[in-house]
């Protein structure tokens, strides 16, 4: 679904690290944001924390935190970093500390971490300047782990969501996007972050980890989750209503509800090196 690439017009949507507007949208409905987003799978957390040397994590583009609870839960210590300062506060009133700040200005005075993590927003990060900022803050052996999901609602909810928003939004680059796209497409960029990692030469060989899982919706549900993705936050009221009206009566003759498959896909690597 073209929402969710979170890409605007201006500057090209091969550089969302540049759309700073578009990535510092989503603090708006702070709250919103952290109820409807999915969390990551236990297993993937599970991974990374077993593959790390110690508890020290810092999450780049942290926002409401939801990722970096669950670490907190697996026993981990997080620092966020995070631009947006009303996501900021929301993840300390939820007992996460964060530093506002976009990671590549970012200032790590001396500290040093066990892994690096990126939840859903490595995207917004210069790929190549974050990987070189990562392998400085992480100490030897430490892991960067850059993740995120694949959403894909079946063609009867994507289809109709697709049509409203060339409606709604006719000058969207993102227009010219398929309702839905292959799974082939995510793994070409992730593919290319791990390009990025290993042109630093700051990291042993990375991987690409894969988790395939499925959560289902009623119309509510999903209708609260897709308002907070990118192609729609910054939308006027008018345009939001139409797209959201086309897509709840796409789901209510399914049924009022569907099954979404997810694939989270990770790039990941050790930091090279003993010191």
């Amino acid at each position: 679904m073209p929402t969710i690439s979170r890409e605007q017009p201006e500057p090209s949507p091969a550089e969302p690290h540049r759309a700073r507007g578009m990535a510092e949208s989503f603090g708006a409905d702070a709250q919103r944001y952290d109820q409807v987003r999915p969390g990551y799978p236990d297993a993937l957390v599970a991974r990374i924390v077993a593959g790390s040397p110690g508890p020290d994590v810092l999450d780049v583009g942290c926002g409401t935190g939801i990722a970096a609870r669950q670490f907190q839960a697996a026993g981990c210590a997080v620092l966020g970093v995070e631009p947006d300062a009303r996501m900021a506060d929301f993840a300390r009133a939820r007992g996460l500390q964060v530093e506002v700040a976009a990671f590549e200005a970012w200032q790590p005075d001396g500290r040093t971490f066990d892994a690096v993590i990126a939840a859903q927003s490595w995207h917004w990060v210069d790929p190549v300047a974050g990987a070189v900022k990562a392998a400085r803050v992480l100490r030897p052996g430490g892991r960067l782990a850059i993740f995120g999901h694949v959403y894909e609602p079946p063609v009867e909810v994507a289809e109709p969501f697709a049509a409203a928003y060339r409606r709604a939004v006719p000058d969207s680059p993102l227009n010219g996007q398929p309702a839905r796209r292959p799974l082939d497409l995510y793994l070409a960029a992730y593919a290319k972050v791990v390009d990025k990692i290993r042109e630093t030469e700051q990291f042993n060989d990375p991987e690409q980890w894969r988790f395939d899982w499925e959560q289902s919706y009623t119309r509510d549900q999903w209708l609260d989750l897709l308002s907070t993705t990118g192609g729609l936050t910054q939308l006027r009221p008018d345009q939001l209503a139409e797209i959201l009206h086309a897509v709840g009566s796409a789901i209510d003759s399914l049924g009022g509800r569907f099954t979404m498959n997810y694939t989270t896909l990770a790039a990941t690597a050790v930091r090279a090196g003993t010191s």
